[in-house]
């Protein structure tokens, strides 16, 4: 082929390349890079918030970015909420127990015996309350905003040295346990230690804790807590708490809507990447759990009898302490509630 005869087909080539449809972004917009602060390494708590990440780079042809960093690299865990008041960053997750006074409202979710067991019910019930005033409220003054709940499964207590078989056997014993949990432990004469998750396993080792309640079972092997225990308790499923994410409310304002509704409309597909990541952890590390540790399972009249110490007594008490800052008996009536709802549908 002589040269001009093949410029000319090189020519034609790039005419019809350039011609072909080109892949547009679904949703159109400016280049944004987020930044959200989390503790510990990737786990199930993240793995919706990473599929939201990736979800939302594919939508916009890369152009709006989101990346979760870990390991306190942006904030410490009890820090977060202050990051977000001074726009350190654009996102965070929060435990609710890690900072009790900076989000009254939010403690309910750590009180104990809410009906909160089953998965469906627990998505649609915080999905609701993350919406709910005195939850806004309680992120407002730290230039926050709700987005979506962390949905921890009910927590479970793995513990060194000798298991408590009985209610009794609890009394003495040093609890990680946060909030309305850790209070309802109180009630069975244990000592109630409010550590930060990372802590918890150096704790062990140093004896400073005999025992930890995490979210069942993902958080416990998470934090390498399995690796010190000897026992865990299989059915006491006393409570749960709130580790949810929120966005900076300055950061969101300055959204395009596109981007916004963006990011709204992941919510559902973030829960249910959350819920499938606890449901995989739990199938891979129960039958390990089996293995490593002696199983504490409890009577159904034990259970009764642990409700009946430690589920009105914490309920009243935690209406009474928070009166005076906001509704508390609206704001725990609201559980019940949209978990009626929730088992009507």
């Amino acid at each position: 082929m002589s040269f001009t005869k093949f410029m000319l087909a090189s020519c034609t080539a790039l005419t019809m390349l350039s011609a072909a449809p080109v892949a547009a972004a679904e949703v159109d917009g400016p280049e944004v890079f987020w930044k959200l602060s989390f503790w510990g390494n990737p786990r199930a708590l993240s793995a919706g918030m990473e599929a939201m990440a990736e979800r939302v780079s594919e939508a916009t042809d890369g152009n709006f970015r989101i990346q979760i960093f870990y390991g306190g690299q942006l904030s410490g865990s009890r820090e977060n909420l202050d990051g977000l008041l001074i726009n350190a960053f654009e996102g965070a997750a929060i435990c609710n127990f890690y900072h009790p006074g900076k989000n009254p409202a939010w403690m309910v979710f750590s009180l104990p015996f809410l009906p909160l067991g089953d998965p469906a019910v627990d998505k649609y019930v915080r999905a609701k309350m993350f919406e709910h005033p005195a939850i806004i409220a309680d992120m407002d003054q730290w230039n926050a905003m709700p987005y979506v709940s962390g949905l921890l499964p009910q927590y479970e207590i793995l513990g060194k040295g000798d298991a408590p078989t009985e209610l009794s056997d609890w009394s003495g014993l040093r609890v990680r346990a946060g909030g309305g949990l850790g209070d309802a432990m109180e009630a069975l004469g244990a000592v109630k230690q409010t550590l930060p998750a990372g802590e918890t396993s150096t704790a062990f080792q140093r004896g400073a804790v005999d025992a930890a309640a995490f979210p069942y079972t993902y958080a416990h092997v998470s934090f390498g807590i399995n690796e010190e225990a000897d026992w865990y308790t299989a059915n006491l499923a006393p409570g749960t708490s709130e580790c949810g994410w929120l966005f900076s409310k300055s950061a969101y304002a300055a959204l395009p809507e596109q981007y916004q509704q963006l990011l709204m409309d992941q919510r559902e597909m973030v829960m249910d990447v959350t819920q499938a990541a606890y449901a995989a952890a739990d199938e891979k590390n129960l039958p390990l759990f089996a293995e490593t540790m002696e199983a504490v399972t409890y009577s159904d009249e034990q259970i009764e009898e642990f409700r009946t110490v430690a589920g009105q007594p914490v309920w009243d008490a935690w209406i009474a302490d928070n009166a005076d800052k906001f509704d508390s008996q609206a704001v725990f009536d609201a559980i019940w509630t949209y978990a009626e709802e929730a088992q009507a549908q």
